[in-house]
């Protein structure tokens, strides 16, 4: 059982910064994989970027690549996304999710109740 609370969200214009935060709670921090997901209005909710459980693996979508990254911090059982050059197209609401990591293709199974992210030209 793991809770996740994101945090960081916000209005912003084209081409700044903004770090978005997720807290865990519940079960040991490092030993689940975690992810990041977006949903913009009348889309489906799609994958932003994944980190496995030491933090040395990563990998994004290729319409944030170069962009966003994500990091770890297992002591702090907190898990990031830096987003620079936001574009408008990045307008979602943004999720953290986490699965055991041993689970290599199965879907994530907890999730974040998301925070906004708006993105104005």
């Amino acid at each position: 059982q793991v809770q996740l609370v994101e945090s960081g969200g916000g209005l912003m214009q084209a081409g700044d910064s903004l770090r978005l935060s997720c807290v865990a709670s519940g079960r040991t921090f490092s030993d689940y994989t975690l992810g990041w997901f977006r949903q913009a209005p009348g889309k489906e909710r799609e994958f932003v970027a994944r980190i496995n459980w030491s933090g040395g693996i990563t990998s994004y979508a290729d319409s944030v690549k170069g962009r966003f990254a994500i990091s770890r911090d297992n002591a702090k059982n907190t898990v990031w996304l830096q987003m620079n050059s936001l574009k408008p197209g990045d307008t979602a609401v943004y999720y953290c999710a986490a699965k055991p990591r041993d689970v290599v293709a199965g879907p994530y199974e907890y999730w974040g109740q998301g925070t906004q992210v708006t993105v104005s030209s």
